[in-house]
């Protein structure tokens, strides 16, 4: 890597001010910026006020020896990445050992010959110039990572008010309207709009939930909780949506397990998870929500025989950094969000998320939580 000596600041530490002068004279030729301390306490003040690049530092010193320096240095954390070259008139295997051991990049015997120490001064200065580059791109990756959220976060709560309103008001309307009243084209616009304002809702109410998830601003709130009869509740819930396709909820099992989770977020993990199974379920079909104890760990699975997920794409679904859409069995569009929502309330409460599935059969998707025994 081509480096600018203009843009580099060397702190040369000797007691011996010839070697001082010397070392001076070389690197300014070439166009370093230079400071220069006699002793191990001079450094240290000269490292804490200009904080230089590089450090050429000579073993052999009265009072504080630059192995010390070196020691003091590593104990701070803004300077303990500054690298070292050590001077030295030592040869012996364990001073070397020693020096690198405290953070050393790397060593320079005295007498020194003046290629050898341009060449090892400008490869650590590489290696500085790259670790700032790199800095600079982490940078810039968290700015947009929390640009990105926070458009997110905007978005889905400055459209959720008026996608609520506007959900409400065509609930409204097909509830007030009858069929056989109403001109049939008319009637299957209202419904399709119904149903996309449906849809829309609720990919802005996950994405709200996920952007908070992610931007760490959601707290769990851990309650004692039955999840049999929760599960029991979101199950008559969700009855309305699985009817739209003649869809039938089934729950195998009412034996009551007792659990430590953010009810809401277990609400959530769940709901979405019907939802998504009748999504992909055939009209006039069955979906099973079922429970069970095992390890130590309550299970609970939704269980659909609808079109499953093709098997070189079950690796995508759970990724983060893939954006994976599917549609169900009526063209319903699935963005994939709910499912990465699910995972991480999951994970918040301790448990986690899977699924098994196998195109045109169905899938298994389920989730576990730590089970509370009384």
């Amino acid at each position: 890597m081509q480096i600018n000596p203009a843009e580099f600041k060397l702190l040369v530490v000797d007691d011996v001010q010839t070697n001082v002068l010397l070392l001076k004279a070389l690197l300014s030729k070439d166009g370093y910026g230079i400071l220069v301390a006699n002793n191990g306490q001079e450094a240290l003040e000269v490292i804490r006020n200009e904080n230089p690049d590089l450090i050429l530092l000579d073993v052999m010193m009265p009072g504080m020896d630059g192995f010390e320096v070196a020691e003091r240095l590593k104990s701070e954390e803004y300077r303990c990445e500054i690298p070292i070259i050590f001077l030295t008139a030592l040869d012996d295997t364990q001073s070397i050992v020693n020096g690198f051991k405290l953070g050393a990049g790397d060593f320079i015997s005295k007498p020194f010959r003046k290629e050898e120490l341009m060449v090892r001064i400008k490869h650590q200065l590489s290696l500085v110039a790259a670790r700032r580059i790199i800095e600079e791109k982490n940078e810039e990756l968290r700015k947009t990572i929390a640009g990105r959220d926070k458009m997110y976060s905007v978005i889905a709560h400055d459209l959720r008010s008026p996608m609520a309103s506007m959900k409400m008001l065509l609930n409204t309307i097909m509830m007030s309207v009858e069929k056989d009243k109403i001109d049939p084209d008319i009637f299957d616009m209202l419904e399709m709009s119904n149903k996309t304002s449906e849809e829309v809702f609720s990919l802005l109410d996950n994405l709200l939930k996920w952007t908070k998830s992610q931007l760490g601003k959601l707290t769990v709130i851990p309650q004692k909780l039955d999840i049999s009869g929760l599960a029991d509740g979101v199950v008559e819930v969700m009855n309305s949506v699985a009817e739209v396709k003649h869809i039938k909820l089934i729950r195998t099992d009412h034996e009551s397990f007792f659990v430590y989770v953010d009810i809401e977020m277990i609400k959530s993990v769940l709901r979405n998870l019907i939802s998504n199974a009748v999504k992909f379920s055939n009209p006039d079909s069955d979906i099973k929500v079922g429970i069970k104890a095992e390890d130590g760990k309550v299970i609970v699975s939704v269980t659909d025989s609808g079109k499953g997920i093709k098997k070189e794409d079950q690796h995508k679904l759970l990724k983060d950094s893939t954006h994976f859409t599917t549609y169900g069995t009526n063209s319903e569009e699935g963005s994939g969000l709910g499912l990465l929502l699910c995972r991480d309330f999951a994970r918040k409460n301790g448990g986690e998320l899977w699924f098994e599935s196998e195109e045109n059969l169905g899938s298994v998707f389920s989730f576990s939580l730590p089970q509370l025994i009384a």
